[in-house]
């Protein structure tokens, strides 16, 4: 392994991305199953199950609707999980932290690389359920390819949002109030389960604010061969919440 002080400034991050990836490889299958099983059963059981009584929405099977939108949301619950749990771990209980912080790494560089390792489990859920959406038909162009870097950009953003929480943290208990009042409205209301124009007119607005509803106003076209409208606000909207969370954090 590269050591810290041999890497240019800008890639010292690296060995703390490395080093979770080794550790991660010894148990890849279990963390495979708990981090992608729950996301796929749900894909085939509301997709086929409920599909079969939804049919369309706005000229999409209900199956390709869904998809995209499990796509995006284990993108989030992974990179926002392993920035939560398993960085705090390695920073409160472990002491992880502490020894890097005796090598010539500094905290940001630790940040960094927890972030990158967080945002790559996340890419690693959005390709194992494309996939499956492929073998089940439910992927329509090509240009589904593209929701690999988006996916990766998105785990970036959740990843960071996730550090704060760890940041404030005294036990694994605080993470609860990060569940309830963050991550489950965005999973409910974010669009990943219907579209949003139903509902009172305020859910919709509230939604603009949600970075899951940008990520799957990007790659949910994606998978139907749509034009991405307003990319360039989602895109903005996503590196907003990626950047000032992640100063936040590193503050923190």
């Amino acid at each position: 392994m590269n050591q810290p002080a041999s890497l240019p400034r800008l890639w010292r991050w690296y060995p703390v991305w490395k080093r979770n990836a080794l550790v991660w490889r010894k148990l890849a299958i279990p963390a495979l199953l708990g981090n992608i099983g729950e996301p796929l059963l749900y894909l085939v059981a509301l997709g086929f199950g409920l599909g079969a009584l939804v049919g369309e929405v706005k000229g999409t099977d209900y199956l390709t609707f869904i998809a995209s939108g499990f796509i995006c949301a284990s993108v989030m619950n992974t990179a926002s999980f392993e920035a939560i749990y398993s960085s705090y771990t390695r920073m409160a209980v472990q002491d992880t932290w502490t020894a890097m912080l005796y090598t010539p790494l500094e905290v940001e560089d630790i940040l960094i690389g927890e972030v990158m390792w967080a945002a790559t489990k996340g890419l690693l859920s959005a390709v194992a359920i494309l996939l499956v959406a492929v073998v089940l038909d439910a992927v329509h162009s090509w240009n589904a390819l593209w929701i690999l870097p988006v996916s990766l950009f998105a785990g970036v953003t959740f990843a960071s949002m996730a550090l704060v929480m760890t940041a404030l943290a005294r036990s694994y208990d605080f993470f609860m109030y990060y569940f309830t009042l963050a991550m489950t409205p965005m999973f409910l209301f974010g669009g990943v389960f219907f579209p949003l124009d139903g509902m009172p007119p305020m859910v919709p607005l509230a939604a603009r604010f949600l970075p899951l509803t940008h990520t799957i106003d990007i790659i949910r076209p994606l998978t139907t061969g749509a034009h991405v409208e307003n990319l360039l606000l989602h895109l903005a909207v996503l590196t907003a919440y990626g950047v000032v969370t992640y100063l936040l954090a590193l503050r923190l």
